[in-house]
């Protein structure tokens, strides 16, 4: 299997043998059960659909009975997930390619899975290299200076325009705004992806891995983690 979907914790610190003090990012990842199975045949490459959570679910009986307040999974949901022998519908779906998993260097058979089956994180091992998937923090609206990084102008010798962007296009060719110019506008909440990070720990008692380094996301935010291929 290439990878798992998880929960990131937050970090933490570890120490390896040699006494040396690494900042680790530590993923929840509870086992995944294979929701769905896809060959090439049907989309070009072989593919599963793993479940994470769980969701509630509206009451069976609502015969004088108020429906309690909150999201509930609704009944597409829970048949789907009612074929892969799931009674809990999961509250996240990810689909992974596992053809993916497949060393350039040396190729292998590309495994095989059967709805139901769980995916846990002993699928990793220290040491191993992975790349991790998440939603980066929303920022809102930014300037230029926080969105990428510009210096500004001069703080001093009466400027008033410290943080404005300045010229954005020439006048007379090509009399227009070049497109992809860096301009102010919304930053952040976008999908990013941190390649050939190190799993430092794994801890299969409490579906933890520790993972080297930053990933992108806040506390709680769902990532998946694959092997890096």
């Amino acid at each position: 299997m290439i990878g798992i979907i998880g929960r990131k914790l937050g970090m933490t610190q570890v120490f390896n043998e040699d006494g040396q003090q690494i900042p680790c990012t530590v993923v929840e990842a509870t086992p995944n059960a294979v929701i769905k199975v896809l060959k090439k045949d049907q989309v070009g490459f072989d593919s599963v659909e793993l479940g994470f959570g769980e969701q509630r679910h509206a009451r069976e009986s609502k015969k004088g009975e108020r429906t309690p307040r909150g999201r509930r999974a609704h009944k597409a949901i829970v048949g789907h997930a009612a074929k892969a022998g799931l009674s809990v519908a999961p509250a996240v779906f990810r689909s992974f390619r596992l053809d993916d998993a497949q060393l350039k260097e040396n190729r292998k058979e590309i495994p095989t899975y059967n709805l139901g089956d769980k995916i846990t994180v002993e699928i990793f091992a220290p040491g191993e290299q992975v790349k991790v998937t998440g939603t980066s923090k929303g920022r809102g609206f930014q300037g230029v200076v926080k969105r990428h990084g510009f210096h500004g102008g001069p703080n001093t010798h009466g400027n008033t325009k410290h943080r404005r962007p300045g010229s954005v296009g020439p006048g007379t060719d090509p009399s227009r705004v070049i497109k992809g110019k860096r301009m102010p506008g919304h930053y952040g909440a976008e999908r990013h992806t941190q390649t050939h990070l190190r799993v430092e720990r794994i801890d299969v008692a409490r579906n933890l891995i520790y993972i080297r380094g930053s990933v992108a996301g806040p506390r709680n935010g769902i990532v998946l983690v694959k092997k890096q291929g």
